[in-house]
């Protein structure tokens, strides 16, 4: 990765790298199929005139002139954002133009539609990781958490996919549970039935549309968020978002279809975010506001050698990591 540079902006600017080391690609926005209660685009009912703004597919082109402008950076790619990723058109062509270029790609679903071919898909192009998201162990509690009580096919697709790879090193397998009130009572029981099978438990919090959660997080401890450092979220149609978060699309930080992934990240909106991060102004960003999400960067990792366990733990995420499925860690965030 090329040096990193200061942001132009405030005189104790923290390091912004070159080209940003993670990447949220939307490859297909607005779609998917279920409907989970957290969920902010999904989970209510928003209006035609909403969804037929949320809608629509990135171009294989348009995702190659990405690929082609930080293929010296190589980051860690996501293939959606408030989306089902297996929905998307053209997807086993996106994923291909991002591991042909020697690119780290991080997957999330909900497993309803990954079947045996698709792993086996997975497994040939080595994606480097894959997270099927269960929230629950009974079908009543995930009714309440992801709007469906198809808890045995969701369990069979995290089990297929672990057949399916076999002996192979990738793609590192795990699942994921967000926790909030309907379903924080089965927390720990869900890490100790899942952790045997897969190679990383990931446990979070449920995000608001404010960007806080239920767990408080002292705000005399807050410091500039990391994802402004780490992260670029890119929509389907090139607009560029302050993080993850934007799931209606409300931040515009320039368009890398117009500018380039080089012009957006190091462009004015974004340095200006930085600065007031900097500065502690964070009042004057209306979007980070009242946001938490920022505790999500600070990562402490331990080994608890008698349990076979690396937890890496923040104060809103942390994953669990078995000790004998190491091969296939890289230590970050999403690995």
């Amino acid at each position: 990765m090329p040096s990193p540079v200061l942001s132009p902006l405030g005189k104790s600017a923290l390091k912004v790298p070159d080209l940003p080391p993670r990447l949220l690609l939307d490859l297909q926005g607005g779609y998917c199929n279920l409907k989970c209660p957290k969920c902010f685009v999904h989970g209510e009912e928003n209006p035609p005139e909403t969804m037929k703004i949320l809608r629509g597919r990135m171009p294989l082109e348009e995702a190659r002139k990405i690929l082609d402008e930080v293929i010296t950076a190589k980051p860690m790619i996501q293939p959606n954002l408030w989306t089902e990723p297996l929905l998307a058109k053209n997807f086993q062509e996106h994923l291909r133009q991002m591991k042909e270029r020697g690119m780290a790609v991080s997957l999330n679903t909900n497993g309803l539609l990954l079947d045996e071919k698709m792993g086996a898909f997975f497994v040939e192009i080595k994606l480097d990781s894959i997270f099927i998201s269960i929230d629950a162990i009974t079908p009543e509690v995930l009714q309440k958490t992801r709007g469906t009580t198809k808890l045995a096919e969701i369990e069979a697709s995290v089990h297929r996919m672990l057949k399916v790879r076999g002996d192979s090193p990738l793609p590192r397998v795990g699942v994921s549970f967000t926790t909030e009130e309907a379903n924080a009572h089965q927390r720990d029981d869900f890490v100790k039935k899942w952790l045997p099978c897969v190679d990383v438990v990931r446990v979070g919090e449920r995000y608001e549309k404010t960007g806080s959660t239920h767990r408080a997080v002292p705000l005399e401890t807050r410091v500039p968020c990391g994802s402004l450092y780490e992260t670029l979220p890119v929509h389907f149609n090139g607009k560029a978002a302050i993080c993850c978060l934007d799931g209606y699309q409300q931040t515009d930080m320039g368009n890398v279809f117009e500018r380039g992934v080089r012009g957006v990240w190091h462009g004015t909106e974004f340095t200006q975010v930085r600065k007031l991060h900097e500065e502690g102004r964070y009042d004057e960003v209306p979007f980070c506001k009242d946001c938490n999400v920022w505790a999500s960067y600070l990562y402490k990792e331990e080994t608890i050698y008698e349990e076979g366990v690396v937890i890496r733990r923040s104060p809103l995420i942390t994953y669990y990591n078995r000790t004998d499925r190491l091969k296939n860690y890289r230590g970050g965030k999403g690995f």
